[in-house]
């Protein structure tokens, strides 16, 4: 059910703050940022002096900075845990992400609460705990479709966060333990190893081999372009894009391309508005398939479907561009439609079915002088564009400004003259300005500096609709004047709009503690210490099992559970096809091996393993705050 109380929110990835401010050039009506440690992506972390600016910057905007600090903690890490959230709300942040619930058993500072994607939420149950214990915004499982959006929506009023691009993770967030299993790098630590995107054989129970050499557990890129109208009737009023370890380019492009879709969505559907404030321009036109993607899926949104993996490849290919004419010494020739550029990458599939890339030095027409002429490449050979080099250029450029539109009235006084800027959220300062009053020689030409002057806000976020002058007949004021007063103003508003930004506190829990919807919590809880035990404890949960990561399941156990199925995948279903049955498969990559048990009744994919001996949680990938 659509939330028209709820403005729709275009949530983009930082890597750090010059990328967050790009991204609220480019449309973001809030950005997501990693702080000094317990962010769940390692390599991503930014002191907090670079959320402050970060901060200072958005809420120009009326745009908001949620800080991650979304990984599991152990017990000597809470203090340095809470400690940082009270520097992240001083520093002008708007919201933490969190998957520990032990920092709830702490004194946190009045910020919002979102729950993390890695929380698991994908029943009513869930988000309606999450909401009673104080959770202002839920990033909901990806795996979900608008059917089960709609049934959480339904049973609550929590705002709901939605990945609507970027990388998929193929186990549900926050229920993946292969990288620790075999490596000691927790995902739930933020240092997932990535063992999905490795080629594996699959083989079935009776030693028959199905496919070999192939990515099996490496998806397709997310790709909600045309299930946006979809999702905001379906109560999605949070649209996430995924990225903060992602370059610049796909930041500003991806963000540039939803927020012209949302624009689009809001304008035709009265019932939206948007987040923040502000129009974006943009100096080029957004096109998701030129940075990186792995191929493109909507995943479940519309309901299990074929073709959701990326097998071949888990690098970005690009757009196919034409096949291989001929090949000469250092030169080849293609058949393409479009033009190809000095600098381009490329790249094709060999005969092993691997991925080779080249850099064109030199086009000229069909023909391509490459950096390196590789021996693999054939005549008919479909050749894919994985770089476009003239549209990398136009994003490394200023490539979008953002604009606060304001209504000037410029008005007589008793002792001279007064400025008064009121934007479009009604903020509004003055500047007043004590001046004898001398009538112009001029009354046109006067009239008409005083339109042309105070409109000029070319320098600052703000674009002026025409003056309202007030005066009782035209007065001469020296250009000079008339700028330094509209220079003060903007100063001013662009102060006013800071110190005025809203940032609601902490969503209050319920009076009483509310029964958590399980009973039992076995190592998929991701209880890690004794903070989080407790919550669970006051929340009615009897048995408590240790997180994985304390090492304490030493048998085999589901390292990993998934919607993506690869019965389904290779026409095997026991649904669909009612002779067989959902016996066991083998996935080989080396000497590794795991084991596939099918839950059809769920209709998930356990992949299951145990712990390689002598493996430990590596210690030193928190910093401490």
């Amino acid at each position: 059910m659509a939330r028209p109380d709820h403005p729709l929110e275009l949530l983009a990835p930082a890597r750090n703050a010059d990328f967050g401010i790009e991204a609220i050039k480019h449309g973001a009506d809030a950005v997501y940022i990693g702080g000094p440690a317990f962010g769940a992506r390692y390599g991503a972390g930014n002191d907090v002096s670079e959320i402050e600016r970060l901060s200072k910057f958005a809420h120009r905007y009326r745009a908001r900075v949620f800080a991650a600090l979304n990984t599991i903690l152990r017990d000597d890490e809470l203090e340095h845990a809470r400690r940082l959230t009270w520097q992240i709300h001083e520093a002008g942040a708007d919201a933490l992400i969190i998957q520990d619930m032990g920092l709830l058993e702490m004194y946190l500072p009045p910020i919002q609460l979102h729950a993390s994607t890695q929380t698991d939420n994908r029943s009513p149950e869930k988000v309606r705990f999450l909401e009673d214990a104080g959770f202002s915004q839920v990033v909901l499982a990806r795996e979900l479709s608008l059917n089960d959006i709609i049934n959480i929506s339904s049973q609550t009023t929590v705002a709901l966060e939605y990945f609507v691009h970027g990388a998929l993770c193929v186990a549900y967030s926050g229920q993946c333990y292969i990288s620790h299993a075999h490596s000691g790098r927790s995902a739930n630590r933020g240092e997932c190893s990535q063992a999905c995107r490795l080629p594996y054989t699959l083989v079935d129970d009776k030693g028959r081999t199905i496919t070999e050499n192939q990515h099996l557990l490496s998806m397709k890129d997310n790709n909600q372009t045309d299930n946006l109208l979809a999702l905001a009737r379906a109560g999605v009023s949070s649209f996430k894009i995924e990225g903060r370890l992602k370059d610049l380019s796909y930041v500003k492009n991806i963000t540039a391309h939803y927020r012209t879709l949302l624009d689009e969505l809001i304008a035709e559907n009265p019932e939206f508005t948007r987040a923040s404030s502000g129009k974006s321009a943009f100096t080029f036109r957004p096109q998701p398939d030129k940075t990186f993607n792995r191929g493109y899926t909507d995943y479940f949104a519309n309901d299990r479907q074929d073709d959701i993996g990326a097998f071949d490849s888990p690098a970005f290919v690009g757009e196919p561009i034409g096949e291989v004419g001929e090949i000469g010494s250092g030169w080849f020739t293609v058949v393409a439609d479009q033009a190809i550029h000095n600098g381009d990458g490329v790249c094709f599939y060999d005969a092993r079915g691997e991925v080779l890339g080249l850099r064109i030095n030199r086009a000229e027409g069909n023909w391509l002088f490459p950096a390196e002429m590789p021996v693999e490449l054939t005549a008919g050979t479909t050749l894919f564009r994985n770089r476009d080099q003239e549209f990398e250029r136009a994003l490394e450029q200023e490539s979008a400004e953002r604009r606060i539109a304001i209504k000037p009235v410029f008005a007589e006084t008793a002792n001279g003259f007064g400025l008064t800027l009121t934007d479009e959220d009604g903020v509004s300062v003055a500047v007043d300005l004590p001046h004898d009053k001398e009538i112009a020689r001029n009354a046109e030409r006067a009239m008409a500096t005083l339109q042309e002057q105070l409109v000029k806000f070319g320098n600052t976020m703000f674009c002026a609709e025409p003056v309202a002058l007030q005066l009782s007949q035209a007065w001469f004021l020296p250009t000079a004047t008339i700028n330094a007063m509209r220079r003060v103003a903007a100063d001013k508003l662009e102060a006013a709009r800071i110190a005025s930004h809203p940032r609601p506190p902490r969503a209050k829990p319920a009076a009483n503690p509310v029964p958590y919807p399980q009973e039992e919590l076995t190592y998929l809880g991701n209880v890690f210490n004794a903070k989080a035990r407790q919550f669970y404890e006051k929340h009615g949960v009897k048995l408590i099992a240790d997180a994985y990561e304390a090492n304490h399941e030493k048998g085999m156990v589901s390292l990993m559970i998934t919607r993506h199925c690869l019965r389904y995948s290779f026409n095997l279903c026991p649904k669909e096809m009612k002779h067989l049955k959902p016996d066991p498969m083998t996935l080989i990559n080396g000497n590794e091996k795991l084991i596939l048990k099918f839950d059809c009744k769920a209709c998930e994919m356990h992949v299951v393993g145990k712990m390689k001996k002598g493996v430990k949680l590596k210690l030193g990938t928190i910093r401490p705050a």
